[in-house]
């Protein structure tokens, strides 16, 4: 039974899933008891003593394992039987699989690729390799240098930029290589030149819109659907910057919840948009005609934000035995969130009574 090289790849975000979908059991296993077992005792360990650095240092040897996992991962599917052995089976060459070849020089363009840039430069696409070699290593260099010289560790959240292009370049790699296998020319030019040229032939990357939807409203925007987007990428950025404002632990289940339902919904779009049915519709259309609202919010927002930066470290400053401080962390706080949640309540249940039918009307 032949298996998804596309499929295992994705799974093996999971440390271990790749490899049990590909009946790899035991290092299906073993990756993944590794992994929780690392980040559970870091958690423990950080939980229970208070110390932050012994938490990330847990973090760093689970990425260790999760590379070490995807590495794995890919050389495995390199070499299992080609899903695509079938002449007759219909095969999305804008979108191929991680299988390929079993050759000496297919095998060694694909173990390149898990460098940025090597690949494409074994296949001759100077060029465009390199573009992806300091595209990557530039950005790397770039967070790290910044976060130092500043000495704010929020810089580094960019990393998160570096997983994308890393998936990218190899996906993009493996796709030359099947390309050239079919005894295509390859034209060595950057990405941007071939966005460009998508973009004036009217034609979207449904690979790229893909791995752009890792970051939510992002694949929406590469797709042409600006509102869609901008509201996905605005709920996404500013419920993490209310939950760390109002220090709401509590409601952080939600952030994996909005990427989730961005990720889908963007997929959802992709193929919408392949078959021409994509509309640019916002989420949440009553934002649109209730700006006045929003506009409230935003001063809510700028006034909690003055009191909570400025007028309190005064007057802390003034009147230190009053301790505003601690009043303002231990009660206030709490009291805001529970008005709000409270007025949200009532807001719901104020409008579910309005659309409730009166008695004696039936649908």
């Amino acid at each position: 039974m032949s298996k998804s090289g596309v499929k295992a790849f994705f799974l093996g975000f999971i440390p271990g899933m790749g490899h049990m979908y590909l009946s790899k059991f035991v290092r299906g296993i073993l990756y993944s008891m590794i992994f929780l077992f690392v980040f559970g005792l870091s958690a423990l360990i950080g939980i229970s003593s208070g110390n932050e650095e012994a938490f990330l240092v847990g973090l760093i040897f689970c990425f260790l394992i999760w590379v070490i996992n995807m590495i794995d991962l890919v050389v495995t599917i390199i070499r299992y039987p080609s899903q695509y052995s079938n002449p007759n089976l219909a095969v999305d060459h804008s979108f191929e699989g991680l299988n390929v070849p079993n050759d000496a020089n297919s095998t060694k363009t694909v173990m390149l690729s898990l460098i940025p840039g090597l690949g494409h430069m074994h296949l001759g696409l100077m060029y465009r390799g390199l573009t992806f070699i300091i595209g990557f290593f530039g950005i790397l260099t770039m967070i790290f240098f910044i976060a130092v010289l500043t000495g704010e560790g929020g810089f580094l959240v960019f990393l998160g930029a570096l997983p994308i292009i890393w998936i990218y370049s190899l996906f993009d790699a493996i796709q030359l290589l099947h390309r050239k296998n079919r005894g295509e020319v390859l034209v060595d030019k950057s990405i941007m030149e071939e966005l460009d040229e998508h973009r004036e032939q009217g034609k979207k990357s449904k690979m790229l819109a893909t791995f752009l939807s890792i970051f939510p409203g992002a694949g929406h925007m590469y797709l042409g659907l600006q509102k869609r987007g901008l509201q996905l990428m605005v709920a996404f950025l500013f419920s993490i910057y209310i939950l760390d404002v109002l220090h709401l632990s509590l409601f952080l289940f939600l952030i994996p919840i909005l990427w989730f339902y961005s990720f889908f919904d963007a997929l959802q779009q992709i193929s919408k948009h392949a078959r021409g049915e994509a509309h640019d519709v916002p989420i949440v259309d009553w934002l649109i005609n209730h700006q006045r609202w929003v506009g409230i919010a935003l001063l809510a927002l700028g006034g909690f934000y003055i009191m909570d930066q400025v007028l309190l470290p005064i007057l802390y400053d003034i009147f230190p035995e009053y301790r505003f401080n601690y009043l303002y962390e231990r009660y206030f706080q709490t009291t805001l969130v529970s008005i709000l949640l409270v007025a949200g309540g009532v807001f719901l249940l104020k409008g579910s009574t309005k659309n409730k039918p009166k008695g004696g009307e039936h649908e």
